[in-house]
């Protein structure tokens, strides 16, 4: 999936528009953030509320693209959580974009239950 959306980025954007691509895959832990096993979770989320996010950070200064993905249902550890791109033009744009829609989705877009 990462692939084929570095592509995409690459092929699709004006190449004097991007300098920075960071891209997130999420994994559940093995481990809590406590130490205790996690044998998996249970994971949801808010489809309207990812997109709307997605729309609204694309529209900031210097940032080309977003994209982002999130598993749904009974995951295992080592399973894909989240993946997200985030693709601009410099670091001073895309690192801040990236660091608060990711804070943005863990915290109010997805819903998770250790098991």
């Amino acid at each position: 999936m990462v692939d084929r959306w570095l592509e995409d980025v690459k092929r699709k954007v004006d190449p004097s528009l991007l300098g920075m691509i960071l891209v997130h895959n999420g994994v559940v832990r093995g481990t809590s953030k406590t130490g205790k096993p996690v044998t998996g979770m249970q994971l949801s989320y808010d489809q309207a509320k990812l997109q709307s996010c997605v729309e609204r950070f694309k529209a900031r200064e210097g940032i080309v693209e977003i994209k982002a993905w999130i598993n749904e249902g009974e995951l295992q550890a080592g399973d894909d959580i989240m993946m997200l791109l985030v693709a601009g033009r410099l670091r001073t744009d895309v690192l801040p974009v990236f660091e608060e829609l990711l804070s943005i989705i863990k915290k109010d877009v997805v819903r998770e239950e250790e098991s």
